[in-house]
């Protein structure tokens, strides 16, 4: 069996489609042929061998509403021997190339997130995307909620299979000690944590709001267009000493933030949060979660009072007094937190994300 994924842009960039597709490569490559096709970030054609694929970067030259511009991705979809066609979208460019190929091949389509908010990459993106879905064997959809509100969906939900997503777990078993520490001696033992890209649907206004009514310190990893303004409210609210914006952490550090944590927040106000992967990192790590009731698999995700406790969005008092109660009530932080690790282990590691995936490859073939 021969699998080419066809996505935007492959790690080192940065982006939740990007570590997923990593992570799908890397672990399928340990049990069938597994390449992938992604737009580079400039005018040159690249391939590599990485996380055991070959990994083509194709030459882009620029971008239009989001979407890269690759005129030579066709022509490597063509050449490719791959059985299946592995689409990630939101990814009008992948849609077009792929329906302009000549060779036929099963075709199956992860969907994200519906395109939200970009008006024109939708409109100009609608018709090769909806014939692509309509040409697909199947659509992976990463929960039943974003399944069941998805208009761009509707059409399709007789072929929508879900297949949560995954990360790898030995990522959060390396925590340095020392820095954990370290951590600690920096800001005090009762740390809430946030890590995310600053942008709006993220809602970390709201929880630096929140933080006002909070006995504890906020720290929130993450850059991104919003930073400025997210300064500027920390300054604002006065809350310099207690909410702290920490956007050059390395990769390799983050566990140590997860483990020097006491719970971990995703204050997400829209739809745009289809999944929440930073929910499986706070997880993996035994912390519980605060989660919002979004129209998405967000709360699918990390349960309410199971393994956090899921609350309304766009509300900053609901958020404080969430944090307040884990904060408050050791027992119940303990338990909701062992539960959250027992829940990834169960259902969110990417090797069943990966395994799941080829079931469903042999399926179809």
């Amino acid at each position: 069996m021969k699998v080419l994924h066809v996505g935007k842009f492959y790690p080192p960039h940065k982006g939740g489609m990007e570590i997923h597709l990593k992570q799908l490569v890397a672990y399928q490559a340990k049990l069938i042929d597994v390449d992938a096709i992604v737009a580079n970030d400039g005018p040159r054609t690249h391939s590599e061998r990485l996380d055991g694929g070959l990994i083509t970067r194709v030459a882009s030259f620029g971008t239009l509403a989001s979407m890269p511009l690759t005129p030579a991705l066709n022509w490597h979809l063509h050449k490719h021997p791959a059985d299946i066609i592995h689409l990630h979208t939101p990814n009008p460019g992948g849609a077009l190339a792929i329906l302009s190929s000549p060779r036929s091949r099963k075709l199956v389509i992860t969907h994200h997130s519906d395109t939200l908010g970009r008006p024109l990459l939708s409109g100009l993106a609608r018709p090769f995307v909806q014939a692509a879905m309509k040409s697909a064997s199947a659509i992976i959809v990463t929960s039943m909620t974003y399944r069941d509100t998805s208009i761009e969906l509707a059409p399709y939900r007789d072929k929508c299979v879900v297949i949560p997503l995954g990360i790898d777990p030995r990522r959060f078993s390396r925590v340095e000690p020392e820095m954990v520490a370290k951590i600690h001696s920096s800001f005090g033992a009762r740390i809430v944590l946030s890590v995310g890209r600053l942008v709006p649907y993220k809602g970390f206004e709201y929880l630096i709001h929140a933080m006002s009514d909070v006995n504890a310190v906020l720290l929130l990893v993450g850059d991104g267009p919003l930073k400025g303004s997210l300064q500027a409210l920390i300054r604002e609210t006065g809350m310099k000493e207690k909410v702290f914006l920490l956007d050059k952490i390395e990769d390799s550090l983050l566990p140590s933030f997860y483990q020097a944590a006491s719970t971990f927040v995703m204050p997400s106000i829209n739809r745009a949060e289809a999944f929440g992967i930073v929910q499986l990192e706070a997880m993996a790590s035994g912390l519980p979660v605060i989660n919002t009731s979004i129209p998405s698999g967000a709360s699918e995700v990390s349960i309410h009072n199971q393994t956090g406790l899921t609350v309304a969005p766009c509300d900053p008092q609901a958020l404080s007094d969430g944090i307040n109660m884990l904060l408050e009530d050791h027992d119940l932080r303990a338990r909701f937190g062992l539960a959250a690790k027992t829940r990834f282990y169960k259902e969110f590691t990417a090797k069943q994300m990966a395994t799941r995936t080829i079931d469903l490859y042999r399926r179809l073939l």
